[in-house]
């Protein structure tokens, strides 16, 4: 009888009266001992203010239930669906919302609906992968912000894939320790590409200088990461820089004289369609010539492949005498041993061009180790 009261008195109330009542019997229904056939009715009522033609009264029922896992759950996927105002309220956090609906919502929302749920606390795998492949840039920033959100690999390669070219989310994936290395190295590369495409930097530079500089550091941030990069993720890693270009006999030849072995193994391997053991066994202990026949077949000519020989024999030695300097132990030795005999303007000149600035950033690192260790000193 309450509740009938409560329907005919709601057909001529004003609705902000009408928003109060409407919370009130929310929490009623919610919090008081009702008997089944009176919570039914209050159900039923419930369900019937969710016609009302003001927004307030629809958002009182919102704000009452959102938290509750007794609210009806009809009611909640209706409010759900409402305005964004009112569905926000529920999206972010009740806790009758599944993934399945979660997922459905994101598929078929906007983008308030995409951000209130990339904001709940958990968020699931699933949910979180149907965010990155749809969502815009707002609601992945959201997702990225929330600190109890799931996010699997894949998924962050997916946003590292969309949303490249925007820096803030480019950044907040960048600053993740779980970015998969191919995600990473796709990253820095895009951040290289939008610095080179900066009238600024082009005036200032020149274009086809930008262009080089560009690529050279694009090649040095992905031998960082070759060497910061699991094991096991190297073959992904290896196979998205084949598929991009980025395999080249430049950026082969700094990872050998980093020393990111394991990388460069990998890297052969997929270039040579050969065995991993069989490659591993060739550059740790096969003699020249087979270490030669190797790097032909891969597509180096002669002369670029005699000094990548000659590279693999150097780090040989580096690891006998465990050089900690081995990088520039390598280069320097490359350098001094192909300096007079390579043809000017070759492949084999310009890569040794790249060798010798190798061995020059190496030195200049130790210098500024050794001055900064001195200040130390000092002081």
């Amino acid at each position: 009888m309450i509740i009938d009261s409560f329907l005919r008195w709601a057909e001529t109330a004003k609705a902000g009266d009408r928003a109060k009542a409407a919370g009130a019997l929310a929490r009623a229904y919610l919090e008081s001992s009702l008997s089944p056939e009176h919570s039914k009715a209050a159900a039923m009522a419930i369900t019937y203010l969710l016609d009302d033609a003001s927004p307030r009264v629809r958002l009182a029922l919102a704000n009452a239930l959102a938290q509750s896992p007794r609210a009806p759950r009809a009611v909640i996927l209706s409010l759900a669906s409402d305005q964004p105002e009112i569905a926000a309220t529920v999206l972010s956090v009740s806790p009758l919302l599944v993934d399945s609906d979660l997922i459905d919502l994101i598929g078929r929302g906007d983008a308030c609906t995409r951000a209130a749920i990339a904001a709940r606390n958990g968020l699931s795998i699933p949910v979180s992968a149907a965010i990155a492949e749809v969502a815009e840039e707002e609601s992945v920033i959201v997702l990225l912000e929330n600190a109890t959100a799931r996010i699997g690999r894949i998924s962050l390669r997916r946003l590292a894939e969309r949303f490249g070219g925007c820096a803030e989310v480019r950044s907040m994936l960048l600053d993740r320790a779980d970015l998969p290395a191919d995600a990473r190295h796709m990253l820095v590369a895009e951040l290289g590409a939008v610095l080179a495409s900066h009238d600024l930097v082009r005036n200032l530079i020149g274009g086809l200088r930008v262009k080089r500089l560009t690529r050279e550091v694009s090649d040095l941030a992905g031998v960082v990461i070759a060497g910061e990069t699991a094991r096991e993720e190297l073959p992904q890693l290896v196979e998205h820089m084949r598929a991009h270009g980025y395999l080249t006999p430049a950026f082969l030849m700094q990872a050998l004289c980093s020393s990111r072995i394991e990388f460069f193994a990998e890297a052969i391997c997929n270039l040579s369609g050969l065995e991993e053991r069989r490659v591993r066994s060739i550059l740790a202990t096969g003699r020249m010539h087979a270490v030669r026949a190797l790097f032909e077949s891969v597509g180096l000519a002669r002369d670029i492949s005699e000094i990548f020989v000659e590279a693999v024999m150097q780090w040989r030695e580096v690891g006998r005498s465990d050089d900690v300097a081995g990088e520039s132990a390598i280069a320097g030795a490359l350098v001094r041993t192909f300096r007079d005999t390579v043809t000017p303007h070759s492949a084999a000149a310009e890569l040794l061009d790249l060798i010798e600035r190798v061995e020059v950033g190496h030195q200049r690192i130790v210098a500024r180790n050794y001055a900064d260790r001195a200040l130390m000193d000092a002081a």
